[in-house]
């Protein structure tokens, strides 16, 4: 990026203002497909618990906790600097899981579950792939309608419906 910044102020100071803001956009680009590999960092996290919740049918305290600081995590990377728009709208969630982040959650989830007893296709025979995106949309849903404070305590409530072998 230090190139592109250099050639920025080139084409600034040269009056060459067609190449800066083809410059722009492309600094603009690059911002946004970091924001989008950061999200989908959580979101494969994400899928990841809730895959190995649904097989394992239990909830462990960090597996509670990776589930809320993702959710958390991609309400505040989602929100651009406008407070008013996001980078994935929530109408984009499905295509997003569905084209590679679920495929990359099973082959990794398939190393934990059970210390390993699956393997990545075996996972995925078993696996109830639509249960699973139906709970993460619906955990996705919720970062677009509720304050950072409110979060935590919905997604109690959210979580208390997951399969679970005892009270947590």
């Amino acid at each position: 990026m230090t190139q592109e910044l250099i050639d920025l102020r080139n084409s600034i100071l040269q009056g060459n203002y067609a190449d800066a803001l083809a410059i722009v956009d492309e600094l603009e680009g690059m911002s946004k497909q970091a924001i989008l590999r950061n999200i989908e960092s959580y979101l494969k996290i994400l899928l990841i618990h809730l895959i190995k919740n649904q097989i394992e049918q239990r909830l462990t305290n960090s597996w509670i906790a990776s589930i809320r600081n993702s959710i958390r995590e991609i309400k505040k990377i989602n929100l651009k600097e406008n407070k008013k728009s996001y980078y994935v709208n929530q109408d984009e969630w499905e295509n997003l899981i569905e084209e590679e982040a679920i495929e990359d959650a099973i082959a990794d989830a398939s190393l934990e579950i059970m210390n390993g007893k699956y393997t990545r296709s075996q996972l995925s025979e078993i696996l109830d792939r639509n249960q699973i995106i139906t709970t993460v949309i619906t955990f996705l849903s919720l970062t677009y309608t509720y304050s950072p404070k409110e979060l935590p305590a919905i997604m109690d409530d959210y979580l208390n419906q997951l399969p679970n072998d005892e009270n947590w």
